[in-house]
């Protein structure tokens, strides 16, 4: 039986050629004002997961990406 992939997960998670999971940060389209612009560059980096609990329930949303 096929699996499904997990829509949220898909739309918040890219899978890299080397297999990673790239994830994206939060909180950078409202209340900028207030952020410095150290922190404010800092959230356009994305983060990759290479290994670890979080890697692997992430990978299980994501069956087939």
């Amino acid at each position: 039986m096929k699996l499904k992939t997990k829509r949220s997960a898909a739309k918040r998670f890219k899978r890299t050629a080397n297999g990673y999971i790239k994830a994206f940060k939060g909180g950078k389209s409202h209340l900028l004002s207030s952020k410095n612009r150290k922190r404010k560059r800092a959230l356009k980096s994305a983060i990759i997961l290479k290994s670890g609990k979080l890697y692997n329930n992430i990978g299980k949303l994501l069956p087939y990406n």
